[in-house]
């Protein structure tokens, strides 16, 4: 199986682009984490290290990693749309605090089974789906209880 760097420099080179020094910093920083990165979130963290890197070409990037499949992009309702490293071997869902914007990843075999009894008996074949949980982290909802 390719790895995500093979992969981003295949699809570069098809789409008739260059593997600039500049994608292939931003492609490390983004796999090394295990975030949910804004343009915003990616840009600041990058700058530090990297002050020629502007902002519009982190965003750029990370729509090609969405476009070639190594990333996913997430809308989770607040006005921000949030890129994660796709690792196509391994599912998991959101838990997503309404208050805080906490963002916790979790794997649920039982969901995952529910789902495809759920798409047998319509005799639906699933090709992909999101689970997001939205609520109060401990934090939060301690906080309101005050």
């Amino acid at each position: 199986m390719m790895d995500q760097m093979t992969i981003f420099s295949d699809y570069i080179r098809s789409k008739g682009l260059k593997n600039t020094c500049q994608r292939k910093t931003i492609l490390e920083a983004f796999l090394a984490s295990k975030s949910h990165f804004s343009t915003e979130d990616l840009y600041l963290k990058l700058r530090k290290q990297h002050p020629n890197i502007g902002y519009a070409t982190v965003h750029r990037t990370l729509k090609l990693f969405a476009e070639c499949g190594i990333a996913s992009e997430l809308d989770f309702g607040d006005g921000q749309t949030r890129f994660e490293p796709l690792d196509i071997n391994q599912h998991h869902d959101h838990l997503v605090c309404t208050n805080c914007g906490l963002i916790v990843e979790f794997t649920e075999p039982r969901i995952e089974k529910l789902q495809e009894q759920v798409a047998a008996r319509y005799n639906f074949k699933i090709e992909r789906h999101r689970h997001e949980l939205y609520g109060l982290c401990p934090k939060c909802a301690k906080a309101q209880l005050v």
